[in-house]
This record gives structure tokens, sequence and C-alpha cells, in this order.
């Protein structure tokens, strides 16, 4: 192999490497603001949880839904059924079950979005003195 082909083939593998970890940066902060939607209730999803021995669907939910996985022993949903009001379900993990939680519409984010939320009833007042 001659020097410019082996410069070459080093120049190609040095751009797709390039390539490939910006669309993983990319990725992961569009799987983020995803996410964020999502616990915002703005994403409509399916979360079904499956019996392993026996193949059937046991549980399911379709709507405005915020999954937290955080605890290996349940899943916890908090569904939007209408404005203002909220249900919350637990369902208790166990070796004989799984769960998959399905994005049925998709999600219209921008991967340079972010947002920063000042909650006026959380602000508490305060007054400056001044000592004489």
């Amino acid at each position: 192999m001659t020097k410019y082909k082996k410069f070459m083939v080093a120049l190609t593998m040095a751009v797709a490497m390039i390539v490939v970890a910006g669309c993983n940066r990319q990725a992961n902060k569009v799987s983020y603001n995803i996410s964020q939607d999502a616990d915002n209730f703005n994403v409509v999803r399916r979360v079904a949880v499956i019996n392993t021995l026996s193949s059937k669907v046991e549980f399911e939910v379709i709507g405005n839904i915020s999954v937290n996985t955080s605890n290996s022993d349940k899943l916890e949903i908090i569904v939007e059924a209408e404005k203002g009001v909220y249900k919350k379900h637990l369902i208790n993990m166990t070796q004989f079950n799984m769960y998959v939680v399905e994005d049925l519409e998709g999600a219209d984010v921008n991967n340079f979005k972010y947002e920063v939320n000042y909650m006026p009833e959380s602000i508490v007042p305060f007054t400056i003195t001044n000592k004489d």
C-alpha cells in the first residue's frame, strides 16, 4: 500500500470517528429532550407490563405518561388524565415480568432547546433593610 493510500485510509477513519462522535452527542441531547417532554406529559406513550412466563400483557396504559424506572423493584407511572388531574400507578417488578415503554406519536424536540422555569408560587418575597 502506498503512502498516499495509507494516508487516505487514516483520514477516512478519522472523519468517520468524528461523525460518529458528533451523532452520539446529538442523540444524547435529543434523548434527554424527549425524556423531558415525556416527563412534562407532552408525549403520548404506551406502557405494557408483560408476564414472561405466559407472554401475556398484564397491565397496559396509554396516554400522556411519565415513567420512573429508577427503582428496579417497582415501576412508577404517572398519567395526566385531564388537565390538572393526575393518576399514579405502581407496578411491582419481579423476575417474571418485564415492561415496555413505547412512544406512539414521536416528539417534536430540538437538540439545542433548553428551558428554565421559575415557579412564582415557590419564590418567597424578602425585604432588604440597611442598618445605621
